[in-house]
């Protein structure tokens, strides 16, 4: 199965210069929330986007947040999203992706949501995202809004 997709993403990552793709990095911030409690996060991320034609395209992204408190620790995702461009400047998309835990003794995750992200320029976007984080194995599951800032190329 690894072979697999790591076969596909090749083929992908080949092909894409005949495409209007765009990789991209960012910082991000915002708030995470469960159960009347409420932290701040902050993280970073990288992604790339493939056109899929007309206006709609797919990305893949990497990330690493953390809760901006104590005993908790990077927390890792691996995920996607697929969505539409909206005007010349905007996309609209919906996410997901796989994340490690968060603290030693919290549960990984997966992680649903959607965003919306502008373009500022050539290079510069901004983003806005909801997450619901699906925990399990008896643990409640958070929600997260952030804000990011990047670049893409």
């Amino acid at each position: 199965m690894r072979t697999a997709v790591l076969s596909l993403l090749a083929s992908l990552a080949v092909a894409s210069p005949a495409l209007a793709n765009e990789a991209r990095v960012e910082a991000r911030g915002g708030i995470i929330w469960d159960q009347g409690d409420e932290e701040a996060i902050a993280g970073i991320a990288a992604g790339y986007d493939w056109d899929l034609g007309g206006s709609t395209f797919f990305g893949v992204e990497a990330s690493a947040d953390k809760i901006l408190t104590d005993n908790t620790r990077v927390a890792f995702g691996f995920g996607g999203r697929l969505g539409a461009r909206v005007g010349e400047a905007g996309k609209v998309y919906v996410a997901s992706s796989y994340n490690t835990k968060p603290c030693r003794l919290c549960e990984d995750s997966v992680s649903l949501g959607a965003g919306y992200q502008h373009s500022f320029g050539q290079s510069l976007y901004g983003k806005v995202e909801y997450r619901h984080f699906f925990v399990g194995n008896g643990f409640s599951d958070p929600d997260a809004v952030v804000a990011g800032l990047g670049v893409k190329f």
